[in-house]
């Protein structure tokens, strides 16, 4: 009988299968554990279940995605439509049914278990000095003797009240209601000045709150974090996924939608500009402040992110040399970004960027961390799908990106997932039993505490995320389960009937039952393999372009690299050597980096200038990248030393050669 399934995958959890054709969407997330929100049962009334079709071809996916994947809009999302509104592209999961294959997006509020976006502004001392200053001024009445424009009058007072000499410029929409606010106020107004030179705000009367936005633009999440500028106090903060995901994982496949589908660039730009407003009206919302108050916004994010949100074509960043259009800081209205949420005259300044694939996100960190201003050799890591890599100190800087994947990120792992309540975030095995304990987002309690079921039971055990995978995995090769060579040992089922075979290989099982089963297999462990190779490898290129064989000091960087443990880190191998007390994570440094530029203007002159020493080296083009990464696919390493490592944590001794390390493959017989 002839197949009448359809292909579907689910962005952002990356789940895909095959379905009967007719199957709803709704259907068919529940039948493959996708993350989908209904509470009126299928109905059509609550709206909880909205998704997205992508429209285009997918070639890393295998799907060509259209309207014709869908059935037309159905009654029931008409009367939803007409009685509470549809956005534009979305459906209805529980009425649209399947006709094709189709790449579907499951927005964030579509989610039952909302993410959980890890990136919070850090508490650093800022000096301040943002670009937007507020200056209460009286002004001068109109004379008829002596005749001058109420602009001209405003600048006069500026300047003989608060020295502001070189004031020459008005924003025009300022002008427009200049004169009202001046006689609104009797004269008496608070002027927003941006940079000394240009007025962007007038308020009758006395005011004394302006604020300003720091935002880092992730190719997974979002941050952005609402900042007095004033006192530089953090007033909210808030993350969402970067619903270009539905575009593709990882950075390239963006790219190849762009090339393979014409104007897929202005479709990536409209997403990403959406985002940022949506999530300044959510941030200012929170704190309960008017949006009309944000004057100011400092944005950071990795090359191909900057483009697309600047609207600048990133094919060029998909191939050799991977030439930007600039590498520039910017200084934009947020107008010009389509930036609806807050005043229309507020500045926004773009960080600039290094290189092709070294962007303003590293520069955020580097502004953050900064290793130009310490005698201390540093090796800080920003660890994400494209780990973004910088050694050095105040005499000399590297900059290098590794194509790490998106694995630490949980996808590619069978059952791996992001960071969401339910997820296994923290792992332990014992030595003698080899049985898992662990520890799930959203719960305090460990798996082996009496209470843990209970405490569960809302969200259940759902998968593991990227900081359970690398715990994970750390722990079975301390504990003898897998080889310092990635092989999970067959012999170790002896010891365990968690180590279980599975195919040509075996796999460990971490739980069973709850409707789910979760179990670290071969293929999970070969893809943290690939990914870490990459981001020692980019990390060991640097160093040898310095000529060092040591660093002193390393710093995780990032949403996902302040989540990792550091013993853990070196126990793999992601980065190289180094004392563990010395291995630190940075939480979000390119928005901490973001947050200082936003409350700091001096700061944007020093990153600039940086950014203009830090030299750039090419791991497409470098022919040691291979050697190291071929090195680097061992635990921690094939031929590197660890004593720092050795001397805190207990090492399994290297197997002689000839040791059993599980299964092998068959030698196939030639006829």
């Amino acid at each position: 009988m002839a197949d009448d399934g359809v292909d579907i995958v689910f962005t952002p959890s990356g789940r895909r299968g095959r379905v009967a054709r007719g199957t709803s969407v709704l259907d068919a997330a529940r039948a493959l554990g996708v993350d989908v929100d209904s509470v009126c049962g299928g109905r059509g009334i609550c709206g909880r279940c909205q998704v997205h079709l992508a429209e285009g071809d997918f070639p890393q996916m295998g799907i060509v995605s259209g309207p014709a994947s869908l059935d037309p809009l159905t009654e029931p999302e008409a009367r939803f439509d007409a009685r509470r509104g549809l956005k534009p592209g979305r459906r209805l999961g529980c009425h649209a049914r399947l006709r094709g294959d189709a790449v579907v997006d499951v927005p964030p509020e579509s989610q039952v278990h909302k993410q959980v976006v890890r990136k919070r502004a850090d508490a650093r001392p800022v000096e301040m000095d943002p670009a937007i200053r507020l200056h209460y001024v009286e002004v001068e009445k109109p004379d008829m003797h002596r005749p001058s424009g109420d602009f001209e009058r405003l600048a006069q007072a500026l300047s003989g009240q608060w020295g502001l000499d070189d004031l020459a410029e008005i924003d025009i929409r300022s002008l427009h209601r200049l004169q009202a606010v001046l006689r609104q106020g009797d004269w008496k107004v608070t002027v927003a000045v941006h940079r000394g030179v240009r007025i962007t705000k007038v308020w009758p009367g006395f005011h004394d709150r302006a604020y300003g936005i720091a935002c880092d633009v992730g190719s997974t999440t979002i941050a952005a974090h609402l900042c007095d500028l004033s006192t530089g106090e953090v007033l909210a903060s808030d993350g969402i996924m970067n619903p270009q995901i539905r575009f593709g994982e990882d950075l390239m496949s963006r790219v190849s939608y762009v090339m393979m589908n014409p104007g897929g660039e202005a479709e990536l730009t409209a997403a990403v500009r959406g985002a940022v407003d949506g999530l300044a009206r959510a941030v200012y919302d929170q704190a309960g402040v008017d949006g009309g108050d944000v004057l100011n916004l400092t944005l950071v994010g990795n090359p191909i992110m900057h483009h697309l949100l600047l609207g600048l074509d990133p094919t060029e960043l998909g191939q050799a040399p991977f030439a930007l259009a600039t590498n520039a800081a910017l200084t934009l209205w947020a107008t010009e970004l389509d930036l609806e949420n807050v005043h229309p005259d507020a500045r926004v300044y773009v960080l600039p960027c290094i290189a092709g694939h070294v962007g303003a996100d590293t520069a955020g960190v580097v502004l953050s961390e900064g290793p130009h201003l310490a005698d201390e050799l540093t090796l800080i890591v920003d660890v994400g799908t494209n780990a973004e890599i910088v050694l050095g100190n105040r005499d000399r800087l590297l900059a290098a990106s590794s194509p790490t994947g998106p694995a630490f990120e949980g996808a590619q792992i069978s059952c791996g997932q992001r960071a969401a309540p339910g997820a296994i975030e923290r792992f332990r095995i014992d030595r003698a039993t080899l049985e898992p304990r662990f520890k799930v987002i959203g719960c305090d309690l460990w798996s082996d505490d009496p209470g843990f079921d209970a405490a569960v039971a809302a969200t259940g055990v759902t998968g593991i995320c990227g900081s359970g995978i690398i715990e994970a995995l750390a722990e079975m090769f301390l504990a003898g389960v897998m080889t310092a060579d990635g092989v999970i040992d067959g012999a170790a089922a002896a010891r365990t009937a968690r180590v279980q075979a599975d195919g040509r290989t075996y796999s460990y099982v971490v739980r069973e039952g709850g409707g789910i089963d979760i179990r670290i297999t071969q293929n999970d462990v070969r893809a943290i393999q690939l990914a870490k190779a990459a981001l020692y490898a980019g990390a060991r290129l640097l160093m040898d372009t310095l000529g060092v064989d040591e660093v002193q000091r390393i710093v995780l960087a990032g949403a996902f690299g302040s989540h990792i443990d550091p013993t853990y880190a070196l126990v793999l191998g992601m980065v190289p050597d180094c004392p563990p007390d010395k291995v630190t994570s940075a939480g979000n440094a390119a928005g901490a980096g973001a947050r200082i530029a936003l409350l700091n203007q001096g700061a944007r002159q020093e990153i600039e200038r940086v950014v203009r020493t830090i030299e750039k080296v090419e791991t497409a083009v470098e022919p040691r990248f291979q050697e190291h990464f071929v090195q680097a696919m061992a635990f921690p390493h094939k031929t590197a030393p660890y004593p720092h490592l050795a001397a805190a944590v207990d090492l399994p001794q290297p197997r002689p050669p000839g040791g059993d390390d599980g299964p092998r493959r068959r030698r196939r017989r030639r006829d």
